[in-house]
């Protein structure tokens, strides 16, 4: 049995569908199709330790010391940056609404 690579997209996927409470852990591992929750997880361990550059590692690659992968120029190492800050806004945002209509209550 080989291990399961997922992408980067379907992790922060799961990260904004956690984060919104909207789906269960079952129910986010039956539509992502994700073997054990232990992967749920680790995702949002990541998040709240924002280690978001780990998202990106293939499996088996550990960066250390705190350092992502290597790019293959500075405007690619950029790109990837902004990407991340724009995921992350989106689920910041979707946070601030949940928190207003819970007030609303």
């Amino acid at each position: 049995m080989g291990k399961n690579v997922y992408s980067s997209e379907v992790k922060w996927a799961v990260i904004k569908a956690k984060l919104s409470g909207e789906l269960t852990n079952k129910e986010i591992m039956e539509k992502y199709e994700i073997k054990n929750v232990t992967q749920i997880k680790t995702w949002m361990k990541w998040y709240r330790t924002n280690q978001i550059h780990r998202f990106d590692q293939p499996i088996g690659k550990q960066y250390s010391y705190g350092h992502g992968p290597d790019f293959k120029s500075e405007e690619d190492k950029k790109n990837k940056q902004v990407e991340h800050l724009q995921m992350e806004n989106e689920i910041l945002k979707k946070y601030l609404e949940m928190k207003k209509e819970l007030k609303k209550k």
